[in-house]
């Protein structure tokens, strides 16, 4: 975490007086909102502690989310568009997750309340339901996994051919990056029409809209269980505080990067294929744990299978929770290795034509 700081101190000490006042202002609203989450859901669940599990699922959920091929393009996109403007645009992806937050708060609010309309049915259709659910949201997951590696092997074609001394072309690797997520590549010609970083907070819900991702199927999965339980609607709505926290942090992260990858660009290129390259590969790992651990466990408990193997898997769906854990170990890992590499290859060095 103190590497983290450290390169993002690095990353905006040449920006200006303006835009790291407006890091830091929108970062303190983040932890407070982290915060006010996480007394949220330890109020509601005070009661029921075995409920802080499923609450830390959903912050994993949200984080894992963030780093959609969807959510990447988008912000990536806007960000390049303003800062060829001349713009530093500072909150793209504070605005689109908070955009992005309010559909999944009004989503989850819509389901709570209907299946409490009919609870006394909802029992005969829960079983189904968490059948379907899974299967959804495993299989989705381990797709967007195989399309992310693809693009992440074509960025780590890009990147050795220029650290071994090639030709590095901006506009074939911008026409790479536009091709991850299908929402985005159909909004795209929406981003032309952004002149400020507001604007992303439409852009972002237009994309909640979709309810295409597996980590959104399974948020109002668990609020209808919950909800066909008896739980009140007060106490459910900490799972979407949860998962909006999770998925504004790194949103907003990934979009100040972003904006510091392509200042990086204009002297350093490498840079902003090294940023690309290791965010795509986080992606594919998370997607391929939390749909392999789904898929893995539907399986197993529909054929009845046992041993070595299988008991592990039962396990890690039996406590689902725990990956919230591993998602956000695999985020802090992650960036620790990537910038621990980046300064041993001495990549800055680098001549890049």
């Amino acid at each position: 975490m103190t590497m983290m700081i450290e390169t993002l101190r690095q990353i905006f000490r040449d920006q200006g007086t303006d835009v790291r006042a407006k890091v830091s202002g929108i970062y303190l609203f983040l932890i407070a909102f982290n915060l006010a989450a996480a007394a949220y859901a330890l109020i509601a669940f005070r009661d029921r502690p075995i409920l802080m599990g499923t609450a830390l699922l959903a912050y994993g959920f949200g984080l894992r989310h963030a780093v959609d091929a969807d959510h990447i393009a988008a912000i990536d996109n806007v960000t390049r568009k303003l800062m060829q403007e001349g713009k530093r645009p500072v909150a793209v992806g504070f605005f689109f997750s908070i955009g992005h937050s309010a559909v999944l708060f009004i989503g989850t609010l819509i389901v709570a309340v209907t299946v409490m309309q009919v609870s006394g049915r909802f029992d005969r259709f829960n079983d189904l339901a968490g059948i379907v659910g899974t299967v959804v949201s495993g299989v989705f997951l381990l797709v967007m996994a195989i399309m992310n590696l693809m693009i992440a092997r074509s960025t780590y074609r890009i990147f050795r051919h220029v650290k071994a001394g090639g030709a590095y072309d901006e506009d074939d690797f911008n026409v790479l990056l536009n091709s991850r997520g299908l929402i985005a590549r159909l909004l795209r010609p929406l981003f032309l029409l952004i002149e400020h970083s507001w604007q992303m907070l439409g852009v972002g819900f237009l994309f909640g809209l979709g309810f295409d991702t597996a980590t959104e199927v399974s948020l109002l999965t668990v609020a209808a269980a919950e909800a066909g339980k008896g739980m009140p609607v007060w106490s459910i709505l900490a799972f979407p505080a949860l998962f909006s926290a999770g998925m504004s942090l790194i949103d907003t992260t990934d979009g100040v990067l972003m904006l510091g990858a392509y200042g990086w660009a204009f002297v350093k290129p490498i840079r902003k294929l090294y940023y690309n390259l290791t965010i795509t590969l986080v992606s594919v790992v998370i997607a391929l744990l939390i749909g392999g651990v789904e898929t893995l466990g539907l399986i197993g408990a529909e054929f009845g299978l046992r041993g070595w193997f299988w008991g592990p898997v039962a396990g890690l769906n039996g406590h689902f929770g725990l990956l919230g854990f591993g998602i956000i170990g695999i985020f802090v890992v992650a960036w620790v290795v990537s910038v621990v590499v980046y300064r041993m290859s001495r990549l800055d060095e680098l001549e890049v034509g």
